[in-house]
């Protein structure tokens, strides 16, 4: 589904990928943990071309990315920032709608559907559609931001730390609407985050990244009980994991 081929990206002086390769599955959970400066955001942000490589290449469904249409690529991946980017002068119901109204859906299935996913993850539509960003807590906004980023039913779903914003219990409540929504979608997935917990907790392998190489990528159990190096034994001893 997505390919990264001996992917590397320098700024000046400065490597911050190192020939990374990396084959994410169709319907697959893939994060990708690190610490600061490890090169996560910047593998995420190549995928829909907000960053370009120095040089290899990055597939998806087997074709270089450079080579689509950028318009309709970014069509086809929700993405969900770390800061909620609602737009403050929309509504919910606006906010969610973005995409399929761009997609050419009719008002009748875009606010259909919009209903149906605010009840999905507990904002029952009869008292959300209408309320503005402002009217919402952290947690709702990106329940929302979410929302809008999956209704199209994009072909791949890019998460920039979203949740490490927000308190431990709205935190939790969205991990699991999280998890709850890529089983019942089976979109394919890319989540950045540097919290260990969280990898373990939402991922079907974890891609561990250390001064812009992947050093081990494998299912969670895996990571726990084989770590490749001290690296990531560290990283991962360092969680209380239950």
């Amino acid at each position: 589904m997505i390919q990264f081929k001996e992917v590397s990206k320098t700024y000046k002086d400065l490597e911050i990928l190192k020939s990374v390769n990396l084959h994410i599955k169709t319907g697959e959970f893939m994060v990708l943990v690190g610490p600061s400066g490890s090169g996560k955001t910047t593998m995420l942000k190549m995928v829909n071309r907000l960053i370009e490589p120095s040089s290899g290449e990055i597939y998806v469904d087997n074709r270089p990315v450079h080579e689509l249409n950028l318009r309709d690529l970014r069509l086809e991946i929700g993405y969900v920032l770390q800061q909620i980017a609602l737009f403050p002068n929309l509504t919910v119901s606006e906010n969610i709608q973005l995409i399929p109204e761009m997609k050419k859906w009719s008002k009748k299935e875009r606010l259909a559907k919009t209903k149906e996913l605010l009840n999905r993850v507990g904002l029952p539509a009869e008292d959300y559609l209408h309320r503005y960003p402002r009217q919402l807590s952290g947690g709702e906004q990106q329940r929302v931001g979410i929302l809008r980023a999956i209704i199209a039913e994009p072909k791949i779903l890019l998460m920039d730390e979203p949740f490490s914003a927000l308190d431990a219990i709205s935190r939790k409540q969205l991990q699991e609407i999280t998890s709850e929504l890529h089983r019942e979608f089976g979109v394919t997935t890319i989540f950045v985050t540097h919290d260990t917990d969280e990898a373990l907790t939402l991922a079907d392998r974890i891609a561990v990244l250390h001064e812009g190489d992947i050093v081990q990528c494998a299912e969670p159990e895996i990571i726990l009980q084989q770590p490749t190096n001290q690296f990531v034994a560290d990283l991962f001893g360092g969680a209380s994991h239950g």
